[in-house]
Parts: structure tokens; sequence; C-alpha cells
């Protein structure tokens, strides 16, 4: 005949407390935030080699694609490579804690004439439409209008 091995009291309240460790470094763990990178940034060795009077394709033999491009004033080109952060904590919105953008500026030549680094603190929240079709008379609301007959 075998018996369970009885546990004592001092053993059982080591093991709960252990569990109950345990338990809430596993909770712990599930709130950290999820960091994300998101797009390419040239490294700072590359960086330094870039320099004023470059051509287009030294730029990319050097840098790689850009993330995108784009044409100012019709006629010289600008790359940008574009790099962001963001951070999410569980079920929450993710937030972009960090962003970078390296602008190349081309001349007519097809020459780097400029180049600069922008963050996160440089950047503009751009209102895409903010115009508001106008309405004839005040508005009212569906009660309101059917009981502003009987004033």
């Amino acid at each position: 005949m075998s018996s369970c091995p009885r546990v004592n009291r001092p053993t059982r309240r080591r093991l709960l407390g252990l569990m109950g460790a345990l338990g809430g470094t596993m909770l712990l763990a599930a709130c950290q935030p999820t960091v994300l990178h998101h797009g390419y940034l040239p490294r700072k060795g590359d960086l330094e080699q870039l320099r004023e009077g470059m051509s287009r394709a030294e730029v990319e033999a050097l840098l790689g694609s850009p993330s995108t491009t784009a044409t100012i004033e019709s006629l010289n080109d600008s790359y940008y490579y574009i790099s962001s952060t963001t951070k999410q904590t569980a079920f929450l919105k993710p937030k972009e804690v960090d962003r970078r953008v390296l602008a190349i500026r081309f001349d007519r030549n097809g020459l780097v004439k400029s180049f600069a680094i922008y963050g996160l603190e440089d950047g503009q929240i751009v209102n895409i439409n903010d115009r508001k079709t106008p309405v004839a008379g005040r508005e009212m609301g569906i009660l309101a209008s059917l009981f502003s007959r009987y004033k």
C-alpha cells in the first residue's frame, strides 16, 4: 500500500510563495513593451562618407535604395531614408518613440546639393483636410426641428 507523501506546513508555504513569485514575474513580463524598428537608416560610418558633389549612383552604391523619393521644383530630386521605432505595451495603441529621416537633395545635374538628418521633434502634424461644409441656418437636431413648430 502506497501513501502520498505528506507536505508539512513550512514546505507548503514556501511552495505557495514560489508559485506566487513566479506568477507575479509572469504578469510583469507580459507588461513589458514590445519595441519594433521599421525602415532603414544608414550606419554612422556610411553617413561620414556622404558628401556634397556625389552622384545619385554613388549615393545609391553607398546607402542603398532610398525609402522614398520626391521631385521638388519639377527638376531637382530628393532621396529620403526613413526609420522609425514604436513601442507597444500589452493591448494599448502603439506609440512612435523615435523617427529619423535622412534627406538628400540633388541639383539639376544629379549631384548632391545638401543633406540633413531630421528627428521626430522636427516633424509637423499636417491636417489633410480641415475645411467644413457650411450649413445654412443654425444646426438643429431631429427633436428640435420637430418641436420648433410648436413654439
